[in-house]
């Protein structure tokens, strides 16, 4: 029993010797404790060869040692304390990337130091450059530069700038034209991939023994690649010449929604260049994985919106963490998408559009400008990390130039963008109320602007499969300086000559919001009464489910019962709160500021109560409640129109046959006032009248025997006329002549006045007659007003008789 206990120990020590210390030198478990070699058992044990005797030199664990580290006569020099010491090693990568970081935010502060530079030359050309000036001067110095690798790209150069562009997102524009946008960047980015890869085919097969050997499927995945266009160059370029809304979201919202097209084809052509013979199964297969990979990111970008929300309403009690999770849920949408080969992109934009509202119902200010900040800073120092490195990228990389391949590459992608622009706006105008006009159109193939995103699926390419990959990555790199430099340097003076509308920097308003939410219901309506289910009535009913389901999990307190005119603002209001505070205004607060303001400016200091003095608790109250009936709720739906199934309206005809009669007694009125009545000479205006006398007083000589006829001063046939109303109002105070008339003159003279009396409200002047509209009163009032014909003044009559 013993002997086998001693036959097995070597073979116990070997299992167990990982786990032993001392390992970092040699296991050998045929040591004695003594340190000398134990003898073999009886027989050589398969496998196992004998590790050879330790050196003297070794040192034993259990040994003990000299503290000084000194053997066993040869000690070793002793030196001083080494007061400073310099081990580079140790801190290198670190030390490399904090100094990248710091030249690149030197390059973007001197940028922007000068404006001379800045009016010229977009940001992102003075980087690559700055970047093939960095590398050159590290390959001078004999160094090696290093290479943008495409792991370090896409999981962590690329996520601050999705994501900031992601959670910034213009939602309103974005869903407004996402059928304009998908349009483009899915038919537009095949059109351009096969388009481009077919074309580079014939060209391979037409340009020599040089280009013969690359195949359909590899023209295919060149042409996957360089067909997207790059969120990261749009965004450098279209933020500086401040385009507007409709444009920018248009080819922004392309360049990122084209990412599930182009990770789509990039594999499925990457593994088709595996296989022997690709059959319709497979191809059948990588037209389903489009949709797989496009709803999958877009489906877990939700799910993870989802939980930041509904993580971030428990965090009142702790805001230091609250912009953590928005980063940290965002980041993990991403890496999960990449995990399952899915658009990371996708998950990204999902995950911020959804998180956004909930996450920002529930944060404090000061947490919001935290996340704010933190991801504009983040985004800016990535991009123009991205722009360096492409620099450095070009100088240090292998290329292989084929005057052909790259020449004809570049040719093609201008050529696909144009023709793909045009006859997609030509179909999209059929549909849209809002036409693109042809300077939107060359705008839009103008601005599709490449980068790094293809530099990056390039440098991914395997050797083995695709020995043309430097010729690739030559052709990308030349095509990416050609649309970042010519195309982003002159997009700026062609925007200014073509006088393209550009953004109009500014706030909104509440004025702008109560109209904005008002059109919406009154579409929204419009919708219901014709039965079309139109974008308008979707929206509806996914704000109505928000409003009733989604903000009472996701949004804590009495935030998720509040109206979204009076959730505007109150953000408008934290705004104006601040802003006073900042600029040191705080003596000047209006009395009318709700203290959600001075909540987030001093949390610890809240108010006992609203002080309201211009506006009192009830009528607030019932203001709201006028809003949230008005605007807030849109009537249910109703059955569809039809004319053939409306329901008679009893009183109709009733009302027809009133307005006919009113119509009817208005035109018999109007014929009797013709036939009973001469209508007079219009009369000069007592001031006219002077004026005339002044100017020729011989003329209007009246005669002597004119003062004695009698005179008519009324017309009752039309009592509301201007002329009859001006004349009795002055005829009291005198004649033409500017002397009062005499008394005489009053009692010869003939004047009547009708007594106008006004009517009551809603009551019908032809149907509801007066005691003085008798017909008997009405006929004695034609016949007086009819004073016959009027002979025709004789020569040295006066114009205007006396007393007139």
């Amino acid at each position: 029993m013993g002997a086998a206990a001693l036959r097995a120990l070597p073979w116990a020590l070997l299992l167990l010797g990982p786990l032993l210390p001392g390992q970092v030198l040699q296991a050998n478990p045929m040591l004695t404790s003594e340190g000398q070699p134990a003898p073999l058992p009886s027989g050589n044990v398969p496998g196992f060869t004998p590790a050879p005797p330790a050196a003297p030199e070794e040192i034993h664990p259990l040994k003990e040692h000299p503290a000084n580290g000194s053997g066993e006569g040869h000690a070793k020099p002793r030196k001083a304390f080494p007061v400073i010491g310099i081990d580079y090693t140790h801190v290198r990568i670190p030390f490399e990337i904090s100094l990248w970081i710091l030249l690149a935010c030197l390059m973007k502060l001197g940028f922007h130091v000068i404006p001379s530079v800045s009016s010229i030359v977009p940001e992102s050309c003075l980087l690559i450059v700055v970047g093939l000036l960095v590398g050159g001067l590290i390959k001078g110095v004999g160094e090696k530069p290093p290479i943008l690798k495409s792991d370090i790209f896409f999981l962590f150069l690329l996520p601050p700038i999705i994501l900031d562009a992601g959670y910034f997102l213009p939602l309103r524009q974005f869903t407004e034209n996402l059928g304009t946008i998908l349009i483009f960047a899915v038919v537009g980015t095949l059109w351009n991939a096969f388009f481009l890869g077919g074309l580079m085919y014939a060209v391979c097969q037409l340009g020599g023994p040089g280009l013969n050997h690359i195949s359909l499927l590899a023209n295919l995945l060149f042409g996957s690649i360089i067909s997207a266009v790059d969120p990261v160059a749009v965004l450098a370029v279209f933020e500086e010449i401040h385009i507007n809304e409709l444009l920018h979201i248009l080819v922004f919202g392309e360049s990122l929604l084209n990412d599930a097209v182009t990770v789509v084809l990039y594999h499925l052509f990457e593994e088709f260049a595996n296989f022997e013979q690709v059959t319709i199964i497979d191809i059948i297969l990588g037209f389903l994985s489009f949709f797989v990979v496009s709803l999958g990111g877009v489906l877990v970008g939700v799910i993870y919106g989802v939980i930041a929300a509904f993580t971030s309403r428990f965090t009142s009690h702790i805001r230091v963490i609250e912009p953590l999770f928005v980063f940290l849920y965002s980041y993990m949408a991403y890496l999960s998408a990449e995990l399952f080969h899915l658009s990371g992109i996708m998950a990204l934009i999902a995950s911020g559009v959804v998180m956004r509202p909930y996450v920002e119902a529930n944060i404090s200010h000061k947490s919001h400008t935290t996340i704010k900040y933190f991801l504009k800073m983040w985004s800016s120092v990535s991009e123009t990390l991205i722009f360096i490195f492409l620099g450095v990228s070009t100088v240090a990389g292998h290329h292989y130039w084929n005057w052909t391949f790259v020449i004809s590459t570049l040719l093609f992608c201008l050529i696909a963008r144009v023709l793909g622009v045009l006859v997609l706006t030509w179909f999209i105008n059929k549909f849209r109320i809002v036409k693109l006009t042809p300077k939107d159109q060359f705008i839009i193939a103008y601005g599709g602007l490449r980068g790094a995103i293809a530099f990056s699926l390039g440098y991914l390419l395997d050797y083995k499969h695709f020995g043309m990959r430097d010729m690739f990555l030559t052709a990308i790199i030349t095509v990416i300086f050609f649309t970042v430099f010519v195309q982003g340097m002159t997009i700026r003076p062609l925007v200014d000559l073509l006088a393209v509308k550009k953004k109009q920097e500014t706030k909104r308003s509440i004025n702008e919001e109560i109209h904005t939410q008002f059109l919406d219901h009154l579409l929204t309506g419009i919708e219901d009464i014709c039965g079309h289910y139109g974008h308008h009535h979707w929206k509806d009913k996914l704000n109505r489910f928000n409003k009733k389901y989604v903000k009472k999990c996701l949004i804590a307190g009495e935030r998720s019962k509040e109206p979204q005119l009076i959730a505007f603002y109150h953000k408008m209001e934290m705004k104006q709160a601040i802003e006073l505070v900042e600029s040191g205004g705080i003596g000047k607060i209006p009395s009318a500021v709700s203290t959600v303001s001075i909540q987030n400016i001093n949390p610890k200091t809240l108010p006992l109560e609203r002080v309201l003095p211009a506006l009192s608790k009830d009528k607030e109250e019932e203001i709201r409640k006028i809003l949230r009936n008005n605007l807030q709720k849109t009537r249910q739906r109703l059955r569809s129109y039809n004319r053939h199934t409306l329901v008679a309206d009893p009183y109709e005809e009733a009302w027809n046959q009133m307005l006919l009669r009113r119509q009817k007694a208005r035109q018999l009125e109007q014929k009797m006032n013709n036939y009973l009545t001469v209508p007079a000479h219009k009369l000069d205006s007592p001031t006219m009248s002077r004026a005339r006398i002044g100017s020729d007083p011989l003329a209007y000589e009246p005669k002597e025997d004119s003062e004695n006829l009698p005179i008519i001063t009324i017309d009752p046939a039309s009592p509301q006329s201007p002329e009859s109303v001006d004349l009795m109002s002055e005829e009291p105070q005198g004649g033409c002549s500017g002397l009062p008339p005499s008394p005489e003159e009053d009692e010869e003279g003939l004047v009547m006045r009708v007594k106008e009396e006004p009517s009551s409200p809603g009551t019908d002047d032809v149907f509801t007659p007066g005691p003085s509209d008798s017909p008997s009163n009405q006929r004695m009032l034609r016949c007086l007003s009819d004073p016959g014909p009027r002979p025709e003044p004789e020569e040295g009559e006066p114009f205007i008789p006396k007393g007139q």
